[in-house]
């Protein structure tokens, strides 16, 4: 079994022990440190593979992100994390490189939890990744996760948010029916939610669904192919990707989105170098 794989055992374990929102909450102050190594070629071959990125050339911008993700797995899965990792959702993700990073590249990651935020559909924790060439600070990101509950509020229904302006169609993604396996074997990430509708029923999803990752990087590798380096990235999730589906990528300037027919699935913007 896969470090990943112990972690969401353990959660599966831990998490009905663990009640959301519980009054004064607070995160431990673990990290989680990866000491430096060399990366893989042959998991990076795989995983540029299935997001669409080129096989040679800079790490792509999110590979450092699904490198420490069996920490912060780790650190949410613990006896001491406050929310229950079995349901929580994935909401965004902001992700800066102060530098290219290149496969060569000896990286050390830091992985820690960085406040509990109460969220009108319960609470949300941002999780913090951050990699290091010779102690300086080189990548980073942070990561929205809700654990939805009962706010205990009583607040008169908002209007529904607005839907955001449609952005010009730039490419058409036919997703099969294995991506989330082929992905969870390049990534670690076997979430049953993305491999098969069986497993993503028991969670509540009628069909399996694909992962957050795989869409804000497959974006990212359609947004590589323009001038200069992709210096940030900052991507919301809408609604889940049903698999198998067609999805449209579409783009203007900065601004890029994933929608399915009328429903739009991610939203996002990036910086460039220049």
């Amino acid at each position: 079994m896969t470090g990943l794989s112990l972690s969401l055992a353990r959660g599966a374990v831990t998490s009905p022990f663990k009640r959301a929102g519980r009054p004064g909450a607070a995160l431990p102050a673990d990290r989680e440190v990866i000491p430096p190594g060399r990366i893989a070629p042959g998991p990076l071959a795989a995983y540029s593979r299935v997001c669409g990125f080129a096989e040679s050339g800079p790490l792509p911008l999110t590979y450092p992100h699904v490198m420490g993700f069996p920490a912060a797995m780790r650190l949410m899965t613990a006896r001491g994390f406050p929310l229950p990792v079995l349901g929580l959702v994935h909401t965004w993700i902001e992700i800066t490189a102060h530098r290219a990073l290149h496969p060569t590249d000896e990286l050390e990651l830091t992985v820690y939890a960085d406040g509990l935020t109460p969220h009108r559909r319960g609470t949300e924790v941002t999780m913090v990744t951050e990699a290091r060439l010779s102690g300086v600070l080189v990548w980073e990101s942070r990561s929205g996760y809700l654990s939805r509950h009962a706010t205990g509020t009583m607040t008169p229904p908002s209007a529904p948010p607005a839907s955001p302006p449609e952005l010009p169609a730039a490419a058409e993604w036919r997703l099969p029916a294995d991506l989330g396996r082929r992905y969870g074997a390049a990534s670690g990430d076997r979430n049953p939610i993305h491999l098969h509708p069986v497993t993503a029923r028991l969670f509540g999803f009628p069909r399996h669904i694909a992962h957050g990752m795989w869409t804000v990087a497959r974006c990212l590798a359609e947004a590589g192919t323009g001038p200069g380096r992709i210096r940030s990235v900052r991507a919301d999730f809408k609604a889940p990707v049903p698999l198998p589906s067609t999805v449209t990528y579409a783009a203007e300037g900065a601004a890029f989105q994933v929608r399915g027919g009328s429903r739009v699935h991610l939203t996002g913007s990036l910086t460039r170098e220049g």
